[in-house]
């Protein structure tokens, strides 16, 4: 992720001071790889520079809120890969700290930032859809499916409580939220561990897979499916909801295009700025017919950060505010799965406690 992040940071004109890693050794390798000019020993040698504006976190899960609390403290814009942090209560510590900073802090949920899921979003502000009746989303990657295929991820003191659902989960429910305009008030949730052993990890608790059913607090109901052991899906990120007028699909694989469902007359649309609106447009920096992709939205993504810093906020830029959002989310996922119950999501600006019911 640090690549993806340093390719996007030099496509919006940054300059690239310096990283640091697990070690001096490997930070001066890393800063080589990347063109970055520097490397540290260290995070706080780092944050000490004061040629440096804005952290980009892309360390391990469990090490976000430590690195993000020190960034703050040093005055520092943020930028975190998801999870924001491994507990709804951490995250929310990082808000209040990135509020009371007064700095920008973003987390990357960058499918937002392809035009046809912003257009999608439009289709239902403008009520072009209808009242949400019912929402389906996937999310299924093969590169887990082995017993020999193994990652930092996998182990629970690096990556969190959380794997499928807090690494990709947290992407399809952000997706599904920021398209529809809808929370989902509660929900009821399973998850499997396939493999309870890899290469290299031993006794682990984390899940393969999830399953989830949902109602959004009007009353549309929902399911989710969340895998990284589904043979041949690379990166199937799929949403589709029905509307009493309308359905839509977006399908991450084939980002140019969105399905419109109707009784008489379902439509595919494709990518073409002079029939989107204005959000969609002003990220189709292409021409029509050449194909945008995931560093295309990842770069927007970090384009419009680095322009809030400047005090131009673009709207749909994810916060610190979303990336809580969505650890509370995965919790209340884990506390579901735990008790077979349905559980509660707390909205913004509530406990972050899930309360079983």
């Amino acid at each position: 992720m640090a690549t993806v992040h340093s390719r996007a940071a030099r496509v919006a004109g940054a300059r690239l001071v310096g990283l640091v890693s697990s070690s001096a050794e490997r930070a001066n390798s890393a800063a080589h790889e990347l063109g970055y000019e520097r490397g540290y020993g260290s995070v706080d040698e780092l944050l000490a520079d004061g040629a440096i504006d804005v952290v980009h976190v892309c360390t391990p899960n469990t090490t976000h809120a430590h690195i993000v609390r020190s960034a703050l403290a040093a005055g520092k814009h943020v930028i975190c890969e998801k999870p924001l942090a491994t507990s709804a209560g951490e995250a929310a510590e990082l808000v209040r700290l990135a509020d009371d900073a007064g700095v920008t802090a973003t987390v990357p949920f960058v499918y937002r930032f392809h035009p046809m899921a912003r257009e999608a979003r439009a289709r239902v502000s403008s009520g072009a859809t209808g009242t949400l009746l019912s929402v389906q989303g996937t999310y299924l990657q093969d590169w887990l499916v082995r017993p020999d295929d193994d990652d930092w991820r996998v182990n629970s003191d690096l990556g969190g409580p959380s794997r499928a659902f807090a690494d990709i989960g947290s992407h399809l429910v952000d997706l599904v939220e920021f398209v529809t305009s809808e929370r989902i008030g509660r929900l009821n949730a399973v998850k499997r561990t396939v493999f309870s052993e890899r290469s290299t990890n031993r006794d682990i608790a984390t899940e393969d897979a999830v399953a989830v059913v949902f109602e959004t607090v009007t009353g549309g109901i929902g399911t989710l499916l969340i895998s990284q052991v589904a043979p041949g899906r690379k990166n199937h990120l799929v949403i589709e909801f029905a509307g009493e007028a309308e359905s839509v699909r977006f399908d991450q694989e084939h980002p140019d295009e969105l399905w419109l469902g109707r009784r008489v007359g379902s439509q595919l649309l494709a990518r073409d700025a002079v029939d989107l609106s204005p959000d969609a447009a002003r990220l189709s920096v292409l021409p029509a017919g050449h194909p945008l992709g995931y560093q295309d939205a990842f770069n927007a993504f970090i384009a419009d950060s680095y322009n809030a810093i400047g005090g131009n906020v673009a709207d749909g830029l994810p916060t610190f505010a979303d990336g809580l959002r969505a650890v509370r989310i995965t919790d209340a996922v884990l506390a579901s799965a735990a008790s077979g119950d349905w559980v509660e999501v707390p909205s913004v600006g509530t406990p972050a406690e899930a309360v079983s019911r």
